[in-house]
């Protein structure tokens, strides 16, 4: 039976080498997807990969166990991702407001059986790595962590240094602009009012994503699934959120170079023996 992150970290701190060896190496996928994702850089992705894994061994005695495993090592990471922005060796970010190539979007296959899946899963994996790096890194890391790496709005706050308020701020305005990428691969057409008519519809999108972080009163959410089921536009627009919300959750973390791996393999061993 796979022995717990909690179950690792307590055998580690007592110096078991073997568990604190698991417990990195669980995390390494993880931390190169954040790398990646986070830097756009595959060479920045592995210096924080390789940066992170090391500071946590260094440091996996003074653990305490205050926090989660999953948010002290993306803490870290973090924090190793910011040095490398503010050295400038990460691509610059495209601001919030700015429009995505929808063109790209629009070619995107239809869903068919077999390789033709395999395509469009593909594509639908390229415009959606788009979307997320076209925000600035604020509302980027708010989304990642939340909705692609799984942690909770507080662990995020605890993780970012911020109110669990401003986490979710961030987070709102991050989905609709990923969810507007993808938008073309959803069979979603963008709704406009017909000329002299003023739209009577609520913000259902945002409404929905507050509805995900418990931000709404009973009596509103009723309200707000009552239009819904008399709005087409609305429904269509609620499911492709749900939708965008599915395919950030299911996304594949980039792969780990073997090279990689085995030189941060190597580079634990000998930092462990030489603390052992």
């Amino acid at each position: 039976m796979e022995r717990s992150d909690q179950e690792l970290l307590r055998a580690a701190r007592a110096g078991d080498r073997n568990a604190l060896e698991a417990l990195l190496l669980r995390y390494q996928p993880k931390v190169y997807g954040f790398g990646m994702r986070m830097c756009r850089d595959p060479e920045d992705a592995k210096d924080v990969l390789q940066d992170t894994l090391l500071a946590m061994a260094r440091t996996v005695r003074n653990f305490r166990g205050a926090s989660s495993v999953s948010t002290w090592l993306y803490t870290i990471a973090r924090s190793f991702c910011v040095k490398k922005r503010r050295r400038g060796r990460s691509v610059s970010a495209v601001p919030l407001s700015a429009d995505t190539d929808h063109r790209a979007a629009t070619q995107v296959a239809h869903p068919g059986p077999g390789p033709e899946q395999q395509l469009e899963n593909r594509e639908v994996e390229a415009v959606l790595a788009r979307a997320i790096a076209g925000l600035a890194p604020m509302y980027r890391e708010a989304l990642v962590l939340r909705d692609i790496e799984g942690l909770s709005a507080h662990e995020v706050a605890e993780v970012l240094g911020i109110t669990v308020d401003t986490v979710k701020s961030r987070l709102h305005r991050a989905r609709l602009a990923v969810r507007d990428a993808l938008v073309p691969l959803l069979g979603v057409r963008r709704e406009r009012p017909a000329q002299g008519i003023a739209r009577t519809c609520p913000d259902v999108l945002r409404l929905f994503s507050r509805h995900l972080e418990g931000e709404i009163s009973a009596d509103l959410c009723t309200e707000m699934e009552r239009h819904v089921e008399r709005c087409v536009s609305c429904r269509d627009a609620c499911a492709s959120l749900q939708r965008t919300l599915q395919i950030c959750r299911t996304t594949p973390s980039p792969q780990v170079p073997e090279s990689v791996q085995q030189s941060i393999r190597n580079q634990l061993r000998t930092l462990i023996t030489n603390n052992s």
